[in-house]
C-alpha cells in the first residue's frame, strides 16, 4: 500500500507549476499519503533536500509564478551513478511513488529512474509546447498572453515611428510561441524552424503592405531558426526598413500564471497522484482533447510533437 510519495519540479520553470505542486499535495493528503517535497530538482534529489509538506505549505502559491520547491538542471544526475544515488535516497525516505513536473529532461529522468524501480509519474510544464501526448503544457497559455501584450505595445511604437520589428520568442526547436502568438498578434511574418522561408517572399509582401499603407511591419522568429540578426540585417539594408529587434527572453517564464494555466495545473497533479495510486508508473498525464489521459513516457519521449500545418496556413492567410 503506498503511503508516502515525494514531488519535485525540474528543468526550465514555467507559470503553473505552483498550481501542479499544489494539487499534487493536497491530493495527496486527501488520500491519507504524506507527501514530500524535493528542493531545487534532480539535484536536490541527489542532496536528500527533502522536506515534509502540509496544506498550509502551499496555501495562497496559486497565482505565483516560477516555483516555491525551486529548479535545476543536474548533470551528475544523468550518469548511471547519480541515478544509483537518487534510487538510494528515495529509499532511504521509504518514497513509494514520485511525481515530477518539468519538460522532456525531466521526463528523461523520471523515465530512468522508472527502469530501476521507482514508481513515477511525469506532469508535462515547459512554455514550448513540444511534447507529445498533450495538446497543452503547463506554462503555454500565459507564455503565449505575455507575448501578446508584447506585441501589442511594440506595434504602437512601430506605427508610430513607421518602423519594422523582428521579435525573437523562446521555443528552441518548436515554433509553437511564435506561430500562436503571431497569429494571435497579427504580426505581418511568422518564421519558425519546422518550415523554410524564403527571404525575397518576405521582402515582396512587406513591400506590397506599405503600398497599401501598412505604418508598421513585425515580424515573429522562434529562436530555434536562430537568424534573428541575419533577419533585422536584411530588412534594413536589402528593403530598407528601419528595424529594431526584441528579444523577450525569459520575461516569458515569469509572471502570474492564467486561470487556463492554473487549471490544467491543478487537474494534471491530482491526476498524477490518482495514477499512482492505482498503479500506474513510468507515465505522463497530459491533456488531450478536454480529458487528462496517461501516456507511456517513452512514447511520448519517442515522438516529435508536429507544428499544425493548418494553422500555418492560416496565419498566412490573415497577415495579408
Amino acid at each position: 500500500m503506498m503511503k508516502r510519495i515525494a514531488v519535485l519540479t525540474s528543468g526550465g520553470d514555467s507559470p503553473g507549476m505552483n498550481a501542479a505542486l499544489r494539487a499534487v499535495v493536497r491530493t495527496g493528503i486527501f488520500y491519507n499519503l504524506e507527501v514530500w517535497g524535493i528542493e531545487k530538482g534532480f539535484t536536490g534529489l541527489l542532496e536528500g533536500k527533502f522536506r515534509l509538506m502540509s496544506l498550509p505549505s502551499v496555501g495562497g502559491i496559486l497565482h505565483r509564478g516560477g516555483t516555491i520547491l525551486q529548479t535545476s538542471r543536474s548533470e551528475k544526475f544523468k550518469t548511471p551513478e547519480g541515478l544509483n544515488i537518487a534510487v538510494e535516497r528515495l529509499k532511504e525516505l521509504a518514497i513509494d511513488g514520485l511525481v515530477a513536473i518539468g519538460g522532456d529532461g525531466t521526463l528523461r529522468g523520471i523515465r530512468d529512474l522508472n527502469h530501476l524501480g521507482v514508481r513515477a509519474i511525469g506532469i508535462p510544464a515547459t512554455i514550448d509546447n513540444d511534447l507529445a501526448s498533450t495538446d497543452m503544457a503547463i506554462g503555454v497559455d500565459t507564455a503565449l498572453n505575455t507575448i501578446l501584450e508584447a506585441i501589442d505595445r511594440i506595434k504602437d511604437t512601430a506605427s508610430s515611428h513607421q518602423r519594422a520589428f523582428v521579435i525573437e520568442v523562446m521555443g528552441r526547436n518548436s515554433g509553437y510561441l511564435a506561430l500562436m502568438g503571431g497569429m494571435a498578434g497579427g504580426v505581418e511574418v511568422v518564421l519558425i524552424p519546422e518550415i523554410p522561408y524564403d527571404l525575397a517572399e518576405i521582402s515582396v509582401k512587406l513591400r506590397a503592405g506599405y503600398q497599401r499603407g501598412k505604418t508598421h511591419c513585425i515580424v515573429i522568429i522562434a529562436e530555434g531558426v536562430g537568424k534573428t540578426e541575419e533577419i533585422r540585417k536584411y530588412l534594413k539594408e536589402d528593403i530598407g526598413f528601419d528595424t529594431r529587434v526584441t528579444i523577450l527572453g525569459y520575461l516569458q517564464r515569469g509572471g502570474s500564471p492564467s486561470a487556463f494555466d492554473r487549471i490544467l495545473g491543478s487537474r494534471l497533479g491530482g491526476a498524477a497522484v490518482e495514477r499512482l495510486l492505482k498503479g500506474e508508473s513510468g507515465k505522463m498525464v497530459g491533456l488531450i482533447g478536454n480529458q487528462i489521459k496517461a501516456t507511456d513516457i517513452d512514447i511520448v519521449l519517442s515522438q516529435q510533437k508536429p507544428i499544425n500545418r493548418e494553422i500555418y496556413n492560416l496565419a498566412l492567410i490573415l497577415a495579408q
